[in-house]
Parts: C-alpha cells; sequence; structure tokens
C-alpha cells in the first residue's frame, strides 16, 4: 500500500511550512498552498518525498511518472533476486556404481546451476543395522565433489535416513 501523500492529502501535515524542490533543485521553504499553487501552473503533482524533515520535503515532479518508474525498479530487483533451491538426491546403502556414478553427475549439474543438494541415504529393514555402510557412501560422495563442493550440513540419522547438504564451494 502506498502510503506517500499527494497534492491536497498534503494539508495532513502539522507543519505549517515545507521545503520545496523540483528536478532543477531547491524551491524554497513556503507554506503548502503556494507549493500547489506552483505545481498546478506547472501541471504537475506536488509528493511528499520526506516526511520526518524538518521541515518535511515536498518535490514536485509527474507523480504517475514517478509511480510507474518506482515499481519498474522493484520488479526489476526481484526478477534479479537469487532464487536458490535445494534439490535432493536418493540413495541405498548398497547401492550399485553405475547408479552412483548417474546420482553424482546430477548432484554435479545441480551444484554447478547454483543449487544446494541434499544427498539422502535411505534404510529399509536390517540396512538399519549397517549405518556405516550409509556414512561411508556419502563421506565418499563428498570427497569425489570436494572440488566443487563443500559439506554445509555433514551427515547424520534423520529417522531412518541419514542426510547430508551440499553447497557450491
Amino acid at each position: 500500500m502506498d502510503k506517500t501523500r499527494v497534492n491536497n492529502q498534503i494539508h495532513m501535515i502539522k507543519a505549517k511550512e515545507i521545503r520545496v524542490v523540483d528536478d532543477d533543485g531547491q524551491i524554497g521553504i513556503m507554506d503548502i498552498d503556494s507549493a500547489l499553487k506552483i505545481a498546478e501552473e506547472r501541471d504537475l503533482d506536488l509528493v511528499e518525498i520526506s516526511p520526518e524533515a524538518e521541515p518535511p520535503v515536498c518535490k514536485i515532479m509527474d507523480y504517475k511518472k514517478f509511480k510507474f518508474e518506482r515499481g519498474k525498479k522493484q520488479r526489476k530487483a526481484k526478477k534479479q533476486q537469487a532464487t536458490l533451491s535445494l534439490k535432493e538426491i536418493r540413495m541405498r546403502p548398497m547401492i550399485d556404481t553405475h547408479d552412483y556414478e548417474f546420482k553424482k553427475r546430477n548432484a554435479r549439474k545441480f551444484i554447478d546451476n547454483g543449487d544446494k543438494v541434499k544427498v539422502t541415504i535411505r534404510f529399509r529393514g536390517r540396512e538399519f543395522s549397517r549405518q556405516d555402510l550409509g556414512m561411508s557412501v556419502l563421506n565418499r560422495f563428498a570427497l569425489e565433489l570436494r572440488d566443487i563442493a563443500k559439506v554445509e550440513t555433514p551427515p547424520k540419522m534423520d529417522g531412518r535416513q541419514m542426510v547430508m547438504i551440499l553447497r557450491a564451494s
């Protein structure tokens, strides 16, 4: 919601006088009615820029254009925000060599794209008693990707699965 005061809304300011500026610089300190009259003569709006200042600062400008430009800047800033996502790779403690290499290639792609990678080892049945196998798979995975990734969260148990998070180094 836009709380910027424009034209007649500026009368709500408790101050008797305001500092008036335009694109060329400072016009001076004057009462609100005089400033509104100048803005009206120029076919522009009087916009409150700095309400906290003493006296408050108002600028003579085209408010619709100002609002449009501000919205454009906000949309551009939002578009350029870095979106970091977390990709998950699931494995089993007794993973085959080919499957392991395939998962490692995918993890490398994800990390190259700037994503974090959550590597999960799921234990089923009697595998749960062999958590050392899962730990060795995760440690080997981290070791083989150490050229492009760092371990953000070391391997730890989370229920019946072991989890490790890697990020780009």
